[in-house]
């Protein structure tokens, strides 16, 4: 787990190093201060040399300058360093998540990837950056203290063998009691993001169904719980404050015990047990650092684990070494295909399907809810990997061809029509970022978008909201349609995408495909028998089952499935 998130220091090496090393000579000035301290107040003050007293002051104060000018210059190495890192770290996630397929989204949440870039990152930046710092400093600190301690006098030092190991062993277990709590409460945090995400993506839902209360009691619930978790934990964490003192006051008596009766035997001065007490502080403020980073690292640990967890994520949907760039038509063929998400053969939603669709017809699909149309089409462009049997896309196997070369000649409509934030022509683009102002305008009139986008006052300038909240659902589906033709496809699917548009609107956009693209292959899912009756072919599919095959009038003659449809929506059900 730490070689995979080291690889994301990257450029930020060199400012990884040299953090450290600022570190060290910061703590070495550090550790000096007290013993020119003592030589001050034995040889200076006590004497009343105020030669040496002048000497060792302007020492002091050289010291205290490299030591501040050292430390100032660690905490900047350092915050570069490691917002570098938690950068480089936000960059590989949202690259690797580019790459899954449908079945590596399908595992994790949208909310809880949000939280892994964000929240995640933060924790695992800030662990990073007490790592290369504080975590140096503290152990450093903790070494040479003892060492000048034990170089005064070795009887006081042993004090320190004796006091170190209780605070130690008691932020120990501070530490680890705090962890699984604060573990607990990173997983409440995704829940949390959920409940925020659904609630904004479905506020007109909401507001219309006046459930606000609902929701709101919702997310308290969920706030609440990760109140309390963290209220427990810091309660935990708290204790490390009162061990502390108690540690420092004990060891403060018994230096104060043992120290006067040295200096009082002659075997310790005044200034060296100004000292000594000096470095009691030191260290123990040390322990207090490695107990606090040591709860930080507990906390980004389990960050870490649910970062890594995205790294080590693969596509399920590779190329092969050798792949076909060219498709050469628009020709498809299902062979004995059977298909489980689960990757169950006992759990299929597609059985045995065998298909062969030519190249420029239309073929539309009918089915009741639940029936795999939208899995059927998924499987031509391969967002997912069939279970068994074939999918042939102009000749040849889908596996076989470069995932983009494919998908570039696969144009797709989905059910939940997405459109993003910019202007129309921006949201167009993404069929083609090159397509010129006459060929959106082309598409759009295909698709029978442009009447109602020459209508808006700024046209095809006009600005889309977040998930194309500013225009209707007809609208929003056909603009998708419009950015789909830009592809110029050899295939293109629509998903259910023409459910929100009148019958006329929808017979116009069938009739320029049937003119303008007669060479595509069209495939139409559809819950209106009108949407697909003119089609060349019609499949129907149950429960994952093709259950016919043939023209509008083929299956009006032999097919009870498509007899229902046909009659409850045309005839009213009176047949």
């Amino acid at each position: 787990m730490i070689k995979k998130l080291m690889t994301c220091i990257g450029d930020y090496k060199k400012q990884t190093i040299i953090t450290p090393i600022f570190v060290a000579f910061e703590t070495i000035f550090d550790v000096i201060i007290p013993l020119l301290m003592a030589s001050l107040i034995d040889n200076g003050i006590n004497k009343g040399n105020s030669t040496v007293i002048i000497q060792i002051g302007i020492a002091l104060i050289i010291c205290s300058l490299i030591a501040m000018f050292c430390g100032a210059k660690s905490g900047i190495y350092a915050a570069k360093a490691s917002s570098g890192f938690a950068r480089n770290l936000r960059k590989k996630i949202y690259y690797n998540v580019q790459d899954f397929s449908f079945s590596n989204i399908d595992k994790f949440s949208t909310s809880s990837i949000v939280t892994r870039c964000t929240t995640d990152i933060n924790n695992v930046q800030m662990a990073f950056q007490m790592l290369i710092r504080v975590a140096i400093r503290a152990p450093l600190m903790l070494v040479f203290s003892l060492i000048m301690a034990f170089f005064i006098n070795v009887k006081l030092a042993t004090i320190f063998l004796v006091t170190i190991p209780i605070l130690g062993v008691g932020l120990f277990l501070i530490a680890t009691k705090a962890h699984p709590i604060f573990e607990k409460a990173i997983k409440t945090i995704d829940k949390l993001n959920r409940v925020v995400q659904e609630n904004v993506r479905g506020i007109r839902v909401v507001k219309s169904f006046v459930t606000e209360n609902k929701e709101i009691d919702k997310f308290d619930e969920t706030s609440n719980e990760i109140y309390k978790q963290f209220t427990k934990a810091e309660k935990i964490v708290a204790l490390n404050n009162p061990l502390m003192q108690f540690t420092i006051s004990a060891l403060i008596v018994l230096l104060s015990w043992f120290g006067g009766k040295e200096i009082i035997l002659g075997n310790l001065t005044t200034g060296e047990f100004t000292t000594l007490v000096s470095y009691a502080m030191q260290i123990l403020m040390s322990l207090m650092v490695l107990s606090m980073i040591l709860v930080m690292i507990m906390i980004s640990r389990a960050s870490c684990e649910r970062i890594v967890e995205i790294l080590e994520e693969k596509s399920d949907l590779t190329n092969k070494k050798k792949t076909i760039k060219t498709v050469k038509d628009g020709s498809i063929e299902f062979e004995n295909v059977s298909f489980s998400y689960v990757k169950d053969g006992n759990k299929l939603c597609l059985k045995n399907a065998n298909v062969h669709i030519k190249s420029g017809e239309t073929v539309g699909i009918i089915g009741g809810t639940g029936s795999s149309k939208t899995t059927f089409v998924q499987l031509i462009p391969r967002l997912y990997d069939v279970t068994s049997g074939i999918v042939k896309v102009g000749g040849i196997d889908v596996r076989d061809y470069d995932l983009d070369s494919l998908r570039n000649q696969v144009a797709m409509v989905l059910q939940k029509n997405i459109l993003f934030s910019g202007t129309i022509k921006e949201n167009l683009r993404w069929g083609n970022e090159n397509a010129t102002d006459e060929e959106l305008v082309k598409v759009c009139k295909q698709a029978q978008a442009d009447s109602f986008i020459s209508q808006f006052p700024e046209g095809y300038d006009t600005y889309i909201e977040q998930g194309g909240t500013n225009v209707s659902g007809g609208q929003k589906q056909r603009i998708c349609i419009a950015r789909a033709l830009l592809k110029k496809p050899k295939i293109l699917i629509l998903d259910d995408s023409t459910s929100a548009v009148d019958t006329k609107t929808d017979s116009l956009i069938r009739k320029a495909f049937k003119e303008e693209i007669p060479n595509t292959t069209k495939i139409i899912i559809a819950q209106r028998i009108s949407s697909v009756q003119d089609a060349d072919k019609i499949i129907v599919l149950d429960n994952g089952i093709i259950d016919g095959i043939g023209t509008h009038d083929e299956l009006l003659a032999s097919n009870k499935i498509y007899q229902d449809v046909y009659y409850s929506q045309v005839k009213g059900g009176e047949e």
